[in-house]
């Protein structure tokens, strides 16, 4: 048993079963979900995100899906904000919130308390920058700030830019600080053998397809969103193709297994094995 309230937190590498497992706890132990996926805020981004659909919920109520206009970036400090408020209202209704995703940076902006700094967008500022290549923004955060340019995901453009905006400001890009979090975070790993994640991941690349992932990109196509914006997404949208999907999705399921390698307190389960009954086995300390 703990003094502070749990907050239970799914995370892993895309597509190895994480919002299935957490409507399963959340319809066990009535709770709600929260997402934490950086692609599923935006509205518009369905198919091409993996986003749970309303049948996949099985009445079980998703906060943080949808709640961004994808013309416009929305930070991981205004997803803190959001996801805190909605932490509180689930428990003030005397339900159990559930973080479910595969972004580590959001996922740690709630659990470990970190505080950003407040700088503003200065959007001229991003509009020079977005004409640059990865690899000139991570040249400029260097001369900026070495620290800092050592930790960066160095192929992430949107934080690259943020980065050299805030040091352009602050001089350099502050350390992280954190605050002590105000609740026991149970924090729950999937992960899936090498193999098992390609052909998972391409099972789902090909229903995509299916599904109309082309049809999607030319409705966000049509409504304003171009293909520098898209690629921002993590996704090949240029003459998108199952093959270069796949490949991407790859490369980004590496990418988050990086991350949450660094995160000691993540208890990891095999999700090609009975993952639903070991989970609840371990969930039962909590409150037994």
């Amino acid at each position: 048993m703990t003094p502070y309230p749990v907050v239970i937190v799914i995370l892993g590498q895309t597509a190895t079963g994480k919002s299935d497992l957490a409507v399963k706890i959340a319809k066990k132990i009535n709770g709600e979900i929260i997402s934490a996926d950086s692609r599923q805020v935006y509205k518009g981004l369905d198919i091409g995100t993996g986003k749970i659909s309303q049948k996949e919920m099985k009445g079980v109520s998703h906060h943080m899906l949808d709640v961004a206009n994808p013309k416009t970036k929305f930070t991981v400090a205004e997803y803190q904000k959001l996801a805190i408020l909605a932490i509180a209202d689930i428990l003030k209704r005397g339900k159990v919130p559930i973080i479910t995703g595969g972004t580590g940076f959001y996922i740690d902006a709630i659990t470990k308390g970190i505080v950003f700094p407040e700088v503003p967008p200065n959007l001229k500022l991003r509009k020079i920058l977005e004409n640059k290549t990865t690899p000139q923004l991570f040249k400029m955060l260097e001369k900026l700030d070495k620290v800092r340019a050592k930790t960066i995901d160095a192929k992430n453009k949107v934080r690259l830019i943020r980065a050299i905006e805030i040091a352009r400001v602050l001089g350099k890009v502050p350390q992280i600080s954190a605050v002590e979090p105000l609740y026991e975070f149970i924090k729950i790993g999937l992960y899936l053998p090498e193999d098992k994640l390609q052909k998972k991941i391409e099972k789902r690349v090909k229903k995509m397809f299916q599904d109309g992932l082309l049809k999607e990109i030319k409705k966000l196509k049509k409504s304003g969103i171009d293909d520098t914006r898209l690629k921002e997404f993590g996704f090949e949208y240029d003459k998108p193709t199952p093959e270069k999907v796949t490949f991407e999705t790859l490369k980004y399921a590496k990418r988050q297994m990086t991350w949450f390698k660094r995160d000691k307190e993540i208890k990891w389960f095999d999700a090609s094995k009975n993952v639903s009954l070991s989970v609840f086995n371990h969930l039962n300390q909590y409150w037994n």
